[in-house]
């Protein structure tokens, strides 16, 4: 995780007003069928497979193999699909490849690993980001997964990886918030052009789906970083320190969340410490915010969703079998 000092901040700020959006993608055929689902259990996961193909694979196909026997109605993928190092087409595509191995349709918002860390390899992140949502999202129309569901996206404004659906009274939504600083980096212009575009875009799709699902009983919000792990709450006033990168999508998170005043469920990864938690208790506390495992822990999260409750979000462990004795 990148930390942006305060020197640089000049630097960013200029090129806020310098920001370009991208222009929308092509569509391409998508192989399976969009089928309607009612869901009130899902499973979570994210922030893997980190390490040799070798190794890590068979570990990750174990877990693939126990959520496909737990015949959840959907699966999440919290990004970071691999860990630090090369970002190949090929490392990419097999992920693509492990997320249609899913029973269940699959819903997932990309991580830093894949394309914003990517500089650490010779890579240009920029031409990453591009490649997976050509890839990953050729057909923004519809999710992941072996089975398919339905999808409203931000394409049209070159975003096709924020997402949304509704099943019965839940409301479903994905926004593209990485680790590493959201890449609010100093580094080179074209990043801090990258972050400004896409916190805008990602905070305005995440009241936008707020709106649109504002008669739910539920809403669950998926994306990739922990924005609670540095320069927030420093003063006990739960906001951002101003150079951090989730400051714009976490107020907007805070006052969406008090304004919708159901339950609402922020699923994360990026640290690789399960834990739940009530970011925002003063100002959102209706908020509850589930981090997945990661990393070495290679196990998911299964969250069951009890409608008309006041605390309906039911989260137990999915252990992987080949690392549980």
């Amino acid at each position: 995780m990148t930390v942006v000092t305060h020197r640089a901040i000049s630097v960013l700020l200029k090129a806020a007003k310098i920001v370009s959006i991208l222009l929308p993608l092509s569509l391409t055929p998508w192989p399976t069928k969009a089928q309607d689902v009612q869901i009130t259990r899902f499973i979570a996961l994210g922030d893997m497979p980190y390490g040799e193909p070798d190794l890590v694979y068979p570990l990750y196909e174990s877990l693939i193999g126990e959520i496909n026997t737990r015949s959840p109605e959907l699966v999440i993928h919290v990004g970071d699909t691999k860990g630090g190092g090369a970002c190949t087409d090929a490392i990419l595509r097999a992920q693509l490849d492990f997320m249609n191995m899913f029973n269940a349709p699959v819903l997932y918002t990309p991580g830093d690993n894949e394309w914003t860390d990517c500089y650490r390899a010779d890579d240009d992140p920029l031409e990453r980001l591009d490649f997976i949502r050509k890839t990953f999202f050729a057909n923004p129309d519809t999710s992941l997964g072996k089975v398919s569901i339905s999808l409203q996206h931000q394409g049209a404004l070159g975003y096709p990886e924020n997402a949304r659906f509704r099943s019965g009274q839940i409301g479903f939504v994905t926004a593209h918030v990485v680790g590493s600083n959201n890449n609010f980096e100093t580094r080179e212009l074209s990043a801090a052009e990258e972050f400004f575009a896409r916190s805008k875009a990602s905070s305005d799709w995440l009241v936008e789906s707020v709106s649109e699902f504002r008669d739910a009983e539920v809403i669950v919000l998926a994306i990739h970083a922990d924005m609670f792990e540095f320069d927030f709450n420093e003063f006990k006033s739960e906001r951002w320190l101003r150079h951090s990168g989730f400051g714009a999508f976490g107020e907007a998170l805070k006052s969406s969340a008090r304004k919708f005043g159901k339950p609402m469920l922020l699923v994360f990864g990026d640290s690789h410490r399960h834990r739940i938690f009530q970011p925002f208790p003063m100002h959102a506390p209706n908020l509850t915010a589930v981090e997945v495992f990661g990393y070495r822990d290679m196990h998911a999260v299964e969250v069951t969703v009890r409608l008309g409750q006041d605390t309906p979000f039911q989260v137990v462990p999915v252990w992987n079998p080949a690392l549980v004795e």
